[in-house]
């Protein structure tokens, strides 16, 4: 049947829609597509198999598909469907049908149990044993009148499927988890080049999320007769191996057995239906649901080329929207440094000025320490030559006149004073050291000494003398603080030199 001759109007919704992802999978023409979909009796799994793996008729496969019912779908499909249109390929493709993508976290069976309160124990004993009475008769009862076959071969109720059994296997950490199902995976089929996630499947969610990445998800079932014949024909084929390393496919893989605890929650997180399972998880900016969502799942026995068409047509069509998320969040990530560089250069500048103020503060504090110190000082030594004047006074008011040379105990000494003047005064040689030094204190005092005017000796004030009394041959010093007289230390006679200590010629003038 040519594409003239093919009214899509006269198309039931179902059929519609059968064409619709079929041609979305294959993008086949319409005329061929609806001719296979015709000989498949509408059944799209079976019209993309033989699509894929060469048309073989299966009478029984066709009588089941016939006795099938289509789910209805929404009219919104359908009305995408029209609007596309069927006479180009490339407007026949239907977005792909996303579901969230849980991020599951394994949590150990031990965590999950509750001790109840002493008290509720004691209440619910009664309870307890009932139930657990009744469930023992029920099981026996079941195992000797096989209910629940009856009522699977009259169809009333779906066969069971026996849960993975995740007992057997110790529990582990996500990441030795993951190391152990690589270790098995590589005893069991040789050494291969898929590069397993080492980690935990939230650590991959995490980092697929992150890096804007898609995350491939494998389980396995080692009980499903279906799982040595998917790893070797098609999880390590070549053209798969190839997909998923191609850096600008950008494929996180991560896999696991239900055998494991975690594998086994992922399943059931990401509704897993058959084995083995691969679910194509990417992240969805344009919904705004979820983050992160299931954009291709695929069930079962798969071929290379289905796998890898399947991988690529997800990836295709969820590309742009990666590529603009990751425009964005370079764009941001560009913003935040620049913003943090420009930061950094205020909070540099700003540590400059804190610098300068600091060190313009600590120079003006030491200035005005300086100042204040030299102030004190200054106050200081005027302080001191006040005291010192006044003490003049005082002191000169008790020197003693000189005697009469005539008297028999009188020493005649010569002074040299600093300024080079020579003073020669006669003295008792019965009076101390220290009259002598401050008569040499007190010189210029004695020409002005005024008697009508005692003044009084100054109030914290110790004085001390800022000269010496040497001979210059021998040189022999003579000490204000000696209690010798000056006619034991001196004689009769004697010619001293007044030298200056701290070298402050003011004090001893």
């Amino acid at each position: 049947m040519s594409s003239s001759e093919i009214d899509i109007a006269q198309l039931t919704e179902s059929q519609q829609l059968a064409l619709g992802t079929y041609t979305s999978v294959t993008n086949q023409d319409p005329s061929p597509a609806v001719d296979l979909l015709r000989r498949s009796e509408w059944n799209v799994q079976i019209a993309i198999a033989k699509f894929f793996d060469g048309e073989a008729p299966d009478p029984v496969a066709e009588a089941r598909a016939s006795q099938q019912i289509a789910p209805p779908q929404p009219e919104i499909r359908r009305r995408e469907l029209l609007q596309n249109g069927f006479g180009h390929p490339s407007r026949s493709i239907i977005p792909l049908r996303r579901d969230p993508a849980p991020r599951i976290v394994p949590r150990p069976e031990r965590q999950l149990s509750f001790q109840p309160p002493l008290i509720l124990t004691i209440l619910f004993t009664p309870f307890n044993l009932v139930y657990r009475l009744l469930c023992g008769t029920l099981r026996f009862l079941g195992t000797i009148i096989p209910f629940r076959r009856f009522l699977e071969n009259l169809g009333l109720v779906k066969p069971s499927r026996p849960s993975p059994d995740t007992t057997q296997r110790g529990p582990l950490n996500p990441r030795d988890t993951a190391l152990r199902f690589s270790h098995e995976f590589n005893e069991q089929y040789g050494n291969h080049n898929l590069p397993f996630f080492e980690d935990g499947y939230a650590q991959a969610y995490d980092l697929a999320k992150k890096e804007l990445k898609f995350l491939l998800v494998v389980l396995l079932s080692p009980e499903d007769d279906e799982t040595e014949a998917f790893v070797r024909g098609t999880l390590l084929s070549e053209p798969v191996v190839s997909f998923i390393n191609d850096p600008r496919n950008n494929i996180i893989l991560w896999a696991g057995t239900v055998q494991d605890s975690e594998a086994y929650q992922v399943s059931k997180g990401l509704k897993c239906s058959k084995f083995p399972y691969a679910a194509f998880i990417s992240h969805t900016p344009q919904d705004s649901t979820t983050s992160m969502s299931t954009i291709a799942r695929i069930s079962g026995l798969t071929t290379a080329s289905t796998f890898v068409s399947r991988l690529q047509t997800a990836i295709s069509q969820q590309k742009p929207a990666l590529e603009q998320a990751r425009a964005t969040k370079n764009e941001q990530q560009a913003s935040r440094t620049l913003r943090s560089e420009q930061n950094s250069a205020y909070e540099r500048s700003l540590a400059q000025d804190r610098e300068r103020a600091r060190q313009k503060r600590e120079a003006h504090a030491a200035q005005s320490r300086a100042e204040q110190e030299e102030k004190a000082a200054q106050e200081a030594r005027e302080n001191k030559e006040r005291k010192l004047e006044r003490w003049r006074l005082w002191r000169v008011q008790s020197i003693t006149a000189a005697p009469d040379p005539a008297f028999k105990n009188v020493s005649r000494i010569s002074l040299r004073l600093t300024s080079g003047e020579r003073v020669i005064r006669h003295f008792d040689s019965n009076a101390p050291l220290e009259e002598l030094y401050a008569f040499v204190e007190c010189y210029d005092a004695l020409q002005f000494r005024d008697h009508s005017a005692p003044t009084p000796k100054p109030e914290d004030y110790e004085h001390e003398f800022g000269f010496r009394l040497v001979t210059p041959v021998p040189r022999v010093e003579y000490d204000v603080k000696s209690t010798s007289t000056i006619g034991q230390s001196i004689g009769r006679s004697g010619n001293l030199i007044v030298e200056s200590i701290g070298g402050d010629d003011d004090d001893e003038d």
